[in-house]
């Protein structure tokens, strides 16, 4: 009792620090983020449970998950920032939790190193940290796998049951992908088994009652209010998506490799090696039926695998769709690490010349995060020697730590400092830069101390990102002047540095003034006179 509070205990310090401390440190970044945030304000404004709706359109692009738990937040704590962030920390809390509880039912001792090595993952801590719909799916995605594995363990159909409720939740948060690939994996891992009827047995019709009862609510309501809801949403957004390059985000075929393995950091040198031994051990007994422990090491490089195949093989590749496969990594590695300290074994040479370089090295991008940001680049001099050195001593102390006989028994431990040290060096050294050249937030709160009441605002051949970003922190439907939306009365607008020119040209025969700067995205922004007004410069 007294070792289950303690990893209790640990647990909610490290989800609490990793995925929740310092979520207002800087602005919303991206065209996702304040979209997102925009779309579940809106919501909430219109008492709207069922169409999402951006600038006071439905915008049907998701399904309702996110902006449901954004809603919630925005109830209880106001609409801000960090509070269009919370539901992704909650979901990866939850998804940390999950696999702690698996293991600990499944493969009892080293279920806090299973659940500290997946929030400590660099995809995990970066995506738990975001507004957007990645987390929320990956977090019902390992829960439902995770469910499937128990009930195929111990043949609980309450098990099976929960896989069926996480599913349905999945398939609200981004849409049919989530049973897609859960489908994948079981008729995979069925076949690794010589157990064709697995996945029959799956189809457990009180649980896809219970699917389809969590589902359709939605899907069916969000249909009879919008009619054109499945063409959007399935045609463009899943099918287009997937087959064609509609939405700009082309990538070679073999992107998510490197995605995975950054993803995977300060893990990745051990769950590589991992990975190796599963896929021999697997090889050698393809031909027999595996062992129960075997089985779940197989499963987890199938759950890896198919949805790295999976989005290699789409035209439209973000870092983001690899997400759901990064539990499976980690619990691949508190699998290994058991059986390593159980057997009494210690890293090879390999690893623990490997590890700790990879496990280190991230603390001096993260001491130079301003330098990076600002200058894109990491310049030598002091600071850069400083954050070599540090990293080099942080390094050096893991290896030697390996060497020992704690061995795989301090590995959890001594990964976790450098991860530790590295986003605290993020937040406290690179938020500041971060806002500035990332987040609109800065120049909105500009713009707003120069009002004296609140005026519409357009923007002029600024990115996506930073309309997007006005709309939310504006609150206001942002115009925009190349799409010829340019508003008949008084309004302020946001332009490249130097566009008061091109400005006065399309609004001719109106005023004009340039209110001020904001040098760390290059923009300028504006006053323009109603209609009707004579021009002055």
């Amino acid at each position: 009792m007294k070792n289950s509070r303690t990893d209790w205990l640990v647990l909610a310090g490290f989800c609490g620090f990793l995925f929740f401390f310092g979520l207002a440190y800087f602005g919303l970044v991206g065209a996702d983020e304040p979209r997102y945030a925009q779309v579940a304000r809106e919501m909430l404004a219109r008492h709207d449970w069922i169409t999402p709706t951006l600038g006071g359109k439905p915008w049907l692009e998701k399904p309702p998950l996110y902006y449901w738990q954004a809603m919630l937040a925005y109830s209880i704590f106001g609409v801000s920032d960090w509070a269009a962030r919370l539901p992704s920390a909650v979901d990866a809390t939850l998804m940390v939790v999950a696999i702690y509880l698996f293991l600990k039912r499944f493969r009892p001792g080293f279920q806090l190193d299973g659940a500290l090595m997946t929030a400590s993952a660099a995809g995990v801590v970066g995506f738990a940290r975001a507004a957007s719909t990645d987390m929320p799916l990956a977090a019902m995605f390992t829960l439902a796998l995770l469910a499937w594995y128990a009930w195929y363990e111990s043949g609980a159909k309450l098990f099976l049951a929960l896989f069926y409720v996480f599913l349905a939740l999945g398939a609200l948060a981004k849409g049919p992908v989530a049973p897609f690939l859960a489908a994948a994996i079981v008729v995979v891992f069925a076949a690794a088994k010589h157990d064709q009827k697995l996945f029959l047995r799956s189809l457990w019709i009180p649980g896809m009652l219970l699917f389809f009862a969590i589902v359709l609510f939605w899907y069916i309501a969000v249909q009879v209010k919008n009619p054109e809801f499945f063409q959007v949403f399935i045609f463009q957004h899943n099918l287009a998506r997937f087959s064609s390059n509609l939405y700009h985000h082309p990538e070679p075929f073999w992107y998510y490799l490197p995605v995975v393995l950054l993803g995977l950091i300060p893990w990745t040198v051990f769950i590589v090696a991992s990975l190796a031994e599963t896929i021999r051990v697997w090889c050698a007994e393809r031909q027999e039926k595996l062992h129960s422990e075997d089985a779940l090491n197989v499963f987890l490089v199938i759950w890896l695998t198919v949805p790295i195949l999976f989005f290699s093989i789409s035209q439209s590749k973000l870092p983001g769709y690899i997400v759901p496969a990064l539990p499976a990594g980690t619990l691949l590695l508190a699998e290994y690490v058991r059986r390593r300290v159980t057997d009494g074994e210690r890293p090879s040479i390999f690893l623990i010349v490997l590890h700790p370089i990879v496990a280190a090295m991230p603390i001096v991008p993260a001491m130079m995060i301003q330098y990076l940001v600002l200058q894109h680049r990491l310049p030598w001099g002091k600071a850069a020697a400083i954050s070599f050195f540090f990293g080099a001593v942080l390094a050096i102390g893991i290896a030697i730590t390996l060497r020992t006989k704690l061995g795989f028994g301090a590995l959890r431990f001594i990964t976790l400092v450098p991860v530790v040290l590295a986003v605290a060096a993020l937040l406290r050294l690179g938020a500041p830069a971060l806002d500035s050249t990332l987040s609109v937030r800065p120049l909105a709160n500009e713009i707003s101390h120069l009002e004296n009441k609140p005026l519409p605002l357009a923007v002029a051949h600024v990115s996506r990102e930073t309309g997007y970003g006005l709309a939310f922190y504006r609150n206001q439907i942002i115009a925009r002047y190349e799409s010829g939306l340019v508003p008949p009365g008084e309004h302020l607008v946001v332009a490249p540095e130097g566009s008061q020119t091109a400005i006065a040209k399309q609004v001719a025969g109106r005023r004009v003034s340039y209110l001020g700067t904001f040098a760390p995205q290059g923009l300028d922004y504006y006053w323009v006179s109603a209609v009707g007004m004579e021009q002055s410069h």
